[in-house]
């Protein structure tokens, strides 16, 4: 994932979406999906990556998320600088989404850049290839105004639904209950949803205060998108929005 020429500005949002080369799978197995949600923790840092600094973010990471941690406290105590606040994310087969607010000049460029880096070398050892991972470009849409941030968020955590109604954002969902749709993207592990839900997930990877309050917290995030579902507002956002 190269340097972008785009440029972003301090303390604005944006949906970011990269996809693998030729839309092949970047995640092919359980491990590759830890491994890419620890990426967008790890890597969200203006410092390098030592091995020192790699062995504490795996610390902050497991303790986080409710795992054990060979480490003291003070070593687990999130010291990154970060380049973005991560609004929210969902890991995809072959693409990944992000919201994104860039916190440092050229954060998010570099940030994507870092990560794209990282995973590669992990993904290529792994399965014995060389090269990208992801495509050349990601692609992004800069967050106007609130509601387009709420429709980008719901949409976000939408996105799994096409793993089990594969044709939903061009026909709609035809083979499930609204209810088995909101339990399905309840479930589903690889994104930031449960985390805003309530259920502790990976709760150090997202910053969620500001949105929870808008919305009216975990209860008011499950009605933002059960209405969402409800309403079809999917086509209609695929449509406003880049298909990335």
């Amino acid at each position: 994932m190269p340097y972008r020429k785009q440029k972003f500005t301090n303390d604005e949002i944006y949906h970011i979406v990269s996809r693998g080369i030729d839309d092949n799978l970047i995640f092919k197995d359980i491990n590759d999906y830890y491994r890419g949600v620890f990426s967008i923790y790890e890597f969200n840092t203006i410092n390098p990556i030592t091995i020192q600094r790699r062995r504490e973010a795996r610390a902050r990471f497991k303790k986080a998320r409710g795992g054990p941690s060979s480490t003291t406290d003070s070593i687990v105590e999130d010291i990154r600088d970060r380049m973005v606040d991560i609004i929210a994310f969902c890991f995809m087969p072959n693409h990944i989404h992000l919201l994104l607010k860039q916190l440092k000049d050229n954060g998010i460029t570099k940030f994507m850049s870092k990560v794209g880096t990282g995973y590669a070398g992990y993904f290529n050892r792994k399965y014995k290839r060389k090269g990208y991972v992801f495509q050349n470009r990601f692609k992004d849409v800069h967050i106007e105004d609130d509601s387009q941030l709420l429709a980008v968020f719901n949409y976000i955590h939408a996105n799994p639904i096409s793993l089990i109604e594969p044709n939903f954002k061009e026909q709609g969902i035809k083979n499930y209950s609204t209810e088995e749709i909101v339990k399905f993207l309840e479930n589903y592990k690889w994104s930031s949803y449960k985390d805003y839900i309530g259920e502790q997930n990976f709760p150090s990877v997202t910053e969620r205060d500001f949105l929870l309050e808008a919305i009216g917290g975990a209860k008011g995030c499950k009605e933002v998108i059960k209405n969402w579902v409800i309403n079809k507002e999917i086509k209609k956002a695929n449509e406003l929005f880049l298909e990335l």
